[in-house]
């Protein structure tokens, strides 16, 4: 899925996501019931940094996600491609860096952060498996990168009831809250169109990424990847496509902390 597919240019979806930042984090956490909060905490934990490294917060639209790390005292950086998101961020935290980037070209030198992680915000990345690349060069070797991303249900009922969520109640929440309500229909269409855990283990695999796990949190709806840089270039990128033999087969589900 990229954004082509959902019939939206880059600077289409850049406006649509200028449009809503005034009240992207309210809204957010009605139309997920409250579990943005619980899901941005079990990033944090996974992330594993501490004072004195440096963090690389993509899509970070309005910084919340970052401000954990920030309140920390961890170096982070926010970045994203909405000058309207940042702006919002950096009247609200001004002591965050905040950062306009495009993922698929990212403009920060290589092997710069121990860390680096995007929640919520792989999916509308027109080329998500060049940001994947971009994410291992501005990492340093040995560094992790944990992605929160919207998934599939893993059980059967489940998916249904969440598909007929995402189609027909998100958009009639949104009419009520959001001051874009058809920015929210889009992300429900981006959402139910993204590939499924294994496929986007397996992107990061065909990326350069090694020990790659993920860990499924509200029966799927949402999904934790994590994976970490090789620390040595002759365990890179073109050794771990060389490699590659298909979808992850047998994945470890859970992260291991």
């Amino acid at each position: 899925m990229n954004r082509a597919s959902l019939d939206k240019r880059p600077d289409e979806v850049a406006t649509m996501f200028d449009d809503v930042a005034p009240k992207y984090d309210v809204v957010n956490d009605v139309l997920s019931m409250g579990q943005t909060r619980r899901w941005r905490k079990i990033v944090v934990d996974a992330m594993e940094v501490s004072r004195g490294q440096r963090v690389l917060d993509l899509a970070a639209g309005t910084g919340t996600s970052s401000e954990p790390y920030a309140d920390a005292g961890i170096d982070v950086v926010a970045c994203d491609f909405s000058l309207g998101m940042l702006k919002v961020g950096k009247r609200r935290r001004p002591d965050i860096d905040f950062i306009a980037g495009d993922a698929t070209n990212l403009p920060f030198a290589d092997d710069t952060f121990d860390a680096t992680t995007i929640s919520f915000g792989l999916r509308n990345v027109n080329e998500p498996k060049k940001a994947l690349q971009e994410m291992l060069r501005v990492t340093k070797p040995g560094g992790r990168l944990v992605i929160a991303e919207f998934s599939q249900p893993v059980v059967p009922l489940w998916r249904t009831m969440y598909t007929e969520y995402l189609m027909r109640a998100l958009p009639a929440i949104a009419v009520k809250v959001a001051s874009n309500p058809d920015a929210y229909v889009y992300l429900a269409e981006s959402i139910r169109a993204w590939p499924d855990q294994d496929h986007l283990a397996a992107w990061l695999q065909e990326s350069g990424w090694e020990n790659v796990t993920y860990r499924n949190l509200t029966g799927g709806i949402v999904a934790v990847h994590r994976a970490f840089k090789p620390a040595s270039p002759s365990n890179g990128a073109a050794a771990a496509i060389a490699a590659h033999k298909g979808p992850v087969a047998k994945l470890r589900r859970n992260i291991v902390r």
